[in-house]
């Protein structure tokens, strides 16, 4: 079973994360594999658009939700906030 494009699993956690770009520029998403989402957003063509043209990524933030309807609405809060307030949270 799949759920919004992650595969579904109960025992399962997402995780949203901020990452900060090469070129000072923040990133927000989120995941079911971090470790995976970093090197495809680092090395990757399957990396977001925004990120391949601003490489070198690094992890700034990272928070763990229980489910992916979760992760999703915490994403969207994040990328409400100003920079100012995203770069209070790390």
């Amino acid at each position: 079973m799949k759920i919004a494009g992650f595969p579904y699993n109960e025992a399962m956690s997402f995780t949203v994360y901020i990452l900060q770009c090469a070129d000072d520029t923040l990133y927000i998403g989120s995941t079911n594999n971090l470790e995976k989402r970093l090197h495809q957003h680092n090395h990757l063509k399957s990396g977001a658009r925004y990120t391949k043209a601003r490489r070198p990524v690094t992890l700034a933030y990272s928070e763990t939700c229980e489910t992916v309807g979760e992760a999703r609405s915490r994403e969207y809060q994040l990328k409400q906030l100003t920079r100012e307030e995203k770069l209070r949270l790390f």
